[in-house]
C-alpha cells in the first residue's frame, strides 16, 4: 500500500466526471488499498478516485463516518448509485480536496444506494445522518462536483461561526 497525493482544488480533474469501473482486478484492489492509506493518513471520512487522480467510479467512505475511531473499517464502492434518498439535513461538511473552506450543505437525510465491491459483487448499503452526507459527497465528486457547489452557508474557518452568507451556486 502507498499514500498518494490528494488532489487540491484548482486542479481540472476534480470537475471531470469519472468512468465506471469494467475490470475488476489486481489493479483495482491496489487503487482501494492505496486510497485506505491515504484516507487513514488524511484523517478523513471518505476519499473518491478523483481525489487522488484516477478517473473510476470508487470510493471509500468510513463505515462508522465517526472522528477519534482507532479500529476504521471502510466501506468500498465501486460503482456506487443512490437508489432511494429520504428526508434533508442542513450540515457542515469539509472536503480534503479543499481543506481551507468549510460550509453548510443540504443533503439527504437517509440514503439507500447500490454499489460493487471490488470483485465486482453488488451490494446494498444505507446510511443516515453523517454517513449519508459522506455518500452524497464521494458521488458528487464521481460526477465533478465539489461541496462548494452546494455550500448554503459559509463556515469560517477558524472558529466554526456560520457567517450566513448565502454561497450557493447553480450548476
Amino acid at each position: 500500500m502507498a499514500v498518494r497525493n490528494i488532489v487540491q482544488r484548482g486542479d481540472l480533474i476534480l470537475q471531470k466526471k469519472s468512468r465506471p469501473v469494467e475490470k475488476f482486478d489486481e489493479r483495482l484492489g491496489q487503487l482501494i488499498d492505496d486510497m485506505k492509506e491515504t484516507l487513514i493518513q488524511a484523517d478523513g471520512a471518505g476519499l473518491a478516485a478523483v481525489q487522488v487522480g484516477v478517473l473510476r467510479r470508487v470510493c471509500i467512505v468510513d463505515s462508522l463516518c465517526k472522528e477519534n475511531t482507532s479500529a476504521r473499517e471502510f466501506l468500498e464502492l465501486v460503482n456506487p448509485e443512490i437508489v432511494k434518498e429520504d428526508g434533508q439535513q442542513e450540515n457542515e461538511e469539509g472536503c480534503l480536496s479543499v481543506p481551507e473552506e468549510r460550509g453548510i450543505t443540504r443533503r439527504p437525510a437517509a440514503v439507500q444506494l447500490k454499489a460493487q465491491d471490488r470483485h465486482g459483487n453488488w451490494h446494498i448499503y444505507s446510511g443516515k445522518d453523517i454517513k449519508a452526507r459522506a455518500f452524497c459527497h464521494e458521488i458528487d465528486h464521481m460526477n465533478g462536483i465539489l461541496f462548494t457547489d452546494r455550500v448554503i452557508r459559509s463556515v469560517h474557518p477558524r472558529n466554526g461561526k456560520q457567517t450566513g452568507r448565502n454561497t450557493q451556486r447553480r450548476r
